[in-house]
């Protein structure tokens, strides 16, 4: 759970390098919770309000997207952050992220950017978060 938090503490700092795992779970857990608040809206929408008049339903299915943008909308800057920070441990710039842009074969080249394994060693965003005596600690 650590790891799918991680992103939160650090909101808004494009700057360092993110090891895959923080990438991986962080876009898990934002993908759990959207299934989860999607199941939740459809049985609170279309559980209730099927009587005629009934308008419970609309209420609680409305409540419950509202509380899901709210949720995309907080997530948006750590997603991007995180983002930028695991293309720097890949040893390139955030500006990279650009790349998404370009139909087909941008988010492919994402994607494969995002499975590298990061540099071994520091490089110019930092030093490697998988090196023995750098804790996560560091990272928060």
């Amino acid at each position: 759970m650590e790891w799918m938090l991680m992103p939160y503490r650090r909101y808004a700092d494009f700057s360092g390098r993110s090891r895959r795992m923080e990438y991986w779970m962080f876009r898990l857990f934002e993908f759990s919770v959207l299934i989860a608040g999607a199941i939740v809206i459809s049985v609170l929408a279309g559980g209730t309000g099927q009587v005629a008049g009934d308008t419970a339903g609309g209420v609680m299915g409305s409540i419950g997207m509202l509380a899901l943008v709210v949720f995309v909308l907080g997530s948006f800057i750590p997603g991007l952050a995180v983002t930028v920070r695991r293309l720097h441990d890949t040893g390139k710039s955030g500006w990279m992220l650009l790349l998404s842009f370009i139909p087909i074969i941008g988010p492919i080249l994402m994607l494969i950017f995002l499975f590298t394994d990061g540099d071994r060693s520091a490089n110019e965003y930092g030093p490697d978060p998988k090196e023995n005596g750098i804790d996560t600690e560091v990272f928060r």
